[in-house]
């Protein structure tokens, strides 16, 4: 007589499964279709907090960020139907981020499909081109081994995003439980490194050592890796310029003498980007060279001399002719460039003054701004007000409207590392405040600030329910001016002012937060912002600051584009 496996559920299944992973924390909002693994959820103990979003796109987003301050994976649920359409922008920011979210949308039975079901929709079609893995677990007894799949797939190699739909019938399915386990190595990422090729790594040591005035560019890789020592070893080695785009700030503090800030279309300005054009030697690092990054591929000039780190290997070459391509974790690639440029004489790089002159020239037009006492409040008011009165440590997330220009230009990380998020892969308003939410749960020690348009809070408000019920001392900041601002000012500079469709009544941010139960200020005058900011601040619960400030297209925005 055989004897019986013990069997669990798979609802069951896939919680202890999470609980395996060291998952802690997860994001989401019920739904007919969840109910089975909410009820695993309930029953078991398992350690594992549950936060309850308004809005599953928000709930991608909170993962997302949670994802990027812990080192591990970030995972988010929802329900079929509109569930699972609402959390796709969350995924593929992430996906396209290289940030390792995972999002489980239930789903009818696999015996309903095709019987015009409540909420029916192909999800494994809708998620794939959005995703670097996915599947639908049809099968109970494949649940455990497709779990750990994807678990492997968003960890390794380069990081991404990847969806599990989850049908109601697997949930009830039997699993065997003896197929409960996790392999520990995908608990965290990067997972399972790629090294570099030695030969590869020679050739680019022989290049940067004869280079002149070579400029190392990063993108979000070596932030992803890790690589902050082993970037500031290659860095002094060559006393090279370190630059970096909008997702790659925190490679370098920008307070560094070799930090050049960032370069690009949104955030750089013509004194950085002057390095990069007369650089005879160009390291992109963890970086796409974009459209943003590059200004349209105009800078650097095509020509120059490109060693390109990355790893994925599809990235190199795509869009600059590459002498050399090294495709691998940008920390191992680091590591072993620094040793190898520990072989070689080295040509001076004089990369401290090329950097000073760099910043000496942003910071002349900047530091009048900032100190304006004209109304609409400038922006660069604020930027610098949260620099006086913020500690070093504290997590910005801003939108991908006003506020990421501003913040990518002029404010200044004391230290390397994680301490600026904003969603640049496709600049979804409406990130900021959810982000925030996740970035505070994963990193609860520090203060986070949330930095939002009034468009943006108009896609996200209803989420200051979840702050406030969950008591996330989270300080928030609306850029108010009453227009989409960055459409305003492409039709300002680019389509002869013909606005149209932009503009909007002004909404009383801080009235609505403070509905919500957020402490919150309506701040006009430029004297009083630093005083408000700070008692914001030093609050120990949610606030808003609501600025009433200067719109976009009337504004001296560092975007290369309205500039020229």
């Amino acid at each position: 007589m055989t004897a019986r496996t013990n069997e669990m559920t798979g609802a069951e299944a896939m919680v202890r499964l999470l609980q395996a992973y060291g998952v802690k924390h997860m994001f989401g909002l019920c739904g007919d279709t969840t109910l089975p693994f909410y009820d695993a959820l309930a029953r078991l103990d398992h350690g594992i907090h549950h936060i309850l979003t308004r809005d599953e796109r928000h709930a991608a987003y909170m993962a997302d960020a949670y994802a990027r301050v812990t080192g591990r994976p970030g995972i988010c649920e929802g329900p079929s139907g509109g569930g699972a359409t609402y959390i796709l922008p969350g995924v593929v920011e992430a996906n396209e981020s290289s940030i390792p979210i995972m999002a489980i949308t239930t789903d009818v039975s696999t015996t309903a499909r095709g019987k015009y079901p409540l909420t029916e929709l192909d999800q494994v079609a809708m998620f794939r081109p959005l995703t670097k893995w996915n599947t639908s677990l049809d099968d109970a007894s494949r649940l455990p081994a497709m779990v750990r799949a994807a678990f492997r797939a968003m960890t390794t190699g380069t990081p991404g995003a990847v969806h599990l739909a989850l049908p109601f019938d697997t949930q009830k399915g039997a699993v065997d439980e003896a197929e409960i386990w996790a392999d520990a190595r995908h608990q965290t990422f990067p997972a399972e490194r790629a090294g570099p090729d030695p030969d590869a790594i020679e050739a680019a040591a022989d290049i940067l050592s004869k280079a002149r005035s070579a400029v190392i560019v990063c993108g979000g890789g070596p932030v992803i890796s890790g690589a902050f020592a082993e970037l500031a070893a290659v860095a002094r080695a060559l006393e090279c310029p370190v630059a970096t785009t909008v997702s790659g700030q925190g490679a370098i503090a920008e307070t560094d003498p070799l930090a050049l800030g960032v370069v690009g279309s949104n955030g750089g300005v013509p004194t950085t980007r002057s390095v990069v054009d007369e650089a005879d030697v160009i390291v992109f690092i963890g970086c796409r060279a974009g459209s943003v990054t590059t200004e349209r591929w105009r800078s650097p000039p095509h020509g120059r001399t490109i060693i390109h780190i990355d790893s994925d290997p599809m990235v190199i070459g795509a869009n600059y002719e590459t002498e050399v391509a090294i495709a691998a974790d940008a920390k191992l690639a680091l590591g072993a460039l620094a040793k190898a440029l520990g072989t070689r004489t080295l040509a001076s790089q004089n990369g401290t003054a090329r950097a000073a002159a760099a910043w000496k020239g942003k910071l002349a037009d900047f530091a009048p701004l900032a100190a304006s006492t004209e109304r609409p409040i400038r922006p660069e008011a604020v930027i610098q007000a949260l620099m006086d009165v913020l500690d070093k440590d504290a997590v910005i997330v801003a939108d991908p409207g006003t506020p990421c220009p501003y913040f990518s230009a002029h404010y200044r990380w004391e230290n390397a590392g994680r301490r600026f998020i904003t969603n640049r892969a496709h600049g979804a308003l409406g990130y900021s405040l959810a982000a925030a939410m996740g970035a505070h749960i994963g990193r609860p020690d520090v203060k986070t600030v949330a930095v939002m348009g009034d468009g943006s809070f108009n896609f996200c408000c209803g989420e200051f329910e979840t702050i406030t019920r969950n008591k996330m001392p989270i300080m928030s900041v609306v850029f108010s001016n009453s227009v989409f601002g960055w459409i305003k000012a492409g039709q300002d500079s680019g389509f002869g002012k013909r606005y149209y469709n932009v503009d909007f009544d002004r909404t009383d941010h801080a009235a609505v937060a403070a509905a919500f139960g957020v402490k919150s200020w309506r701040v006009e005058d430029p004297a009083d912002l630093a005083k408000v900011l700070a008692e914001a601040a030093a609050h120990d619960g949610p606030t808003l600051v609501d600025v009433i400030s200067q719109p976009l297209h009337e504004a001296a925005a560092p975007v290369s584009e309205w500039i020229a």
